[in-house]
């Protein structure tokens, strides 16, 4: 792209920018929703952008839980919105950009892409980018980008480059954080290394090799598959609630996040499904060989848990618990520094 503004403190603000950038206050925006997938900052209720904007949404098929492109176009037709948001935090689907440019410019809106969470796989060449057919694409610069905490804010329009660079500074942030923008440096710079590419694919891989584990486990993926980093379980055949299995897994050293899955009954803060990735333990190292494993331990420690949800944990889970400390042994995340005297 022509321009980037490297300021935004998170990706929450670098929407923002975006939105300040392109937006008055009471202009319509469609969205996914985050029910189907979306994100807080892309116009929840509980949300700023909620309250500022008017906010019409799309989900997901009923049966394929992806986006239909046909419904995205119909209710772009009937709202009118001024910026059409492609993106979300728990899509673990490819996205067709192109589509979406297409129904932009049917309505006259600005397109705007989200790309938190496959950034680094857009970089590393495992998944389509969202130029050229974006006006603004935004992300954060951590997930699969592998940088530190910050935001990150694109566009190949020198008129909106402009009007993003003053949204930033004075419009929503003061002093920039330095080390911050040094750190992303860094980050960019490993990105453009060939080893990167080598990342992003098995990242994109290994994702999918969990999902296969635990589909042959008997959990159901969420789109049946991925294309991406993530996998989101739906834990609604096992009786489960994505809190109580996060809550097991965490304890067995097993790291993931409670997540809604389209059509949820629960709260959000209890929600039917989990949210996995592929990300961290590719970068410590994992193998195909691993993530096969990884898989069957997750199963294991959700199979004990459905079959008593009120008991304490069992075998199977002081076995994972073991088996992720063998693990991560022998894929540590920094080499061990050794010093000579002389």
């Amino acid at each position: 792209c022509a321009h980037a503004n490297v300021q935004p403190h998170s990706g929450s603000q670098a929407n923002q920018t975006a939105y300040l950038a392109l937006l008055e206050p009471g202009d319509r925006i469609l969205s996914m929703d985050l029910a189907a997938g979306g994100h807080l900052s892309h116009g929840a209720k509980v949300n700023q952008t909620g309250k500022l904007y008017d906010v019409a949404r799309y989900g997901v098929g009923h049966d394929s839980e992806r986006i239909e492109m046909d419904e995205v176009a119909r209710i772009a037709r009937d709202h009118r919105p001024k910026l059409i948001l492609a993106g979300g935090s728990a899509y673990p689907r490819a996205i067709d950009f192109e589509a979406f440019r297409g129904i932009a410019d049917e309505v006259g809106a600005v397109l705007m892409v989200d790309i938190a969470h496959i950034a680094g796989l857009i970089a590393g060449g495992a998944h389509p980018s969202p130029f050229p057919y974006a006006d603004v694409v935004t992300t954060s610069t951590y997930k699969t980008l592998r940088g530190p905490r910050g935001g990150l804010v694109l566009t190949d329009d020198p008129g909106l480059a402009k009007r993003i660079d003053s949204a930033l500074f004075p419009g929503l942030q003061g002093t920039p954080s330095l080390q911050a923008i040094a750190a992303k440096a860094a980050c960019f710079g490993e990105a453009l290394r060939p080893a990167f590419r080598d990342y992003a694919r098995a990242v994109v891989d290994h994702a999918g090799i969990l999902g296969q584990v635990l589909r042959g486990r008997g959990y159901r993926l969420v789109s049946d598959g991925t294309d991406t980093s993530m996998i989101l379980l739906d834990l609604r055949p096992q009786g489960m609630t994505g809190r109580t299995a996060s809550d097991r897994l965490e304890a067995a050293g097993l790291i993931c996040n409670m997540n809604a899955v389209p059509l949820d009954p629960e709260r959000p803060t209890v929600t039917s499904g989990l949210r996995l990735s592929s990300n961290t333990g590719t970068t410590r190292g994992f193998d195909g060989a691993v993530f096969e494993r990884v898989g069957g331990l997750v199963a294991d420690v959700l199979d004990e848990l459905a079959a008593d949800p009120d008991g304490a944990p069992g075998a199977a889970f002081s076995a994972a618990r073991e088996a992720v400390a063998e693990i991560c042994a022998a894929h540590p995340f920094y080499e061990t520094a050794r010093y000579e005297t002389a």
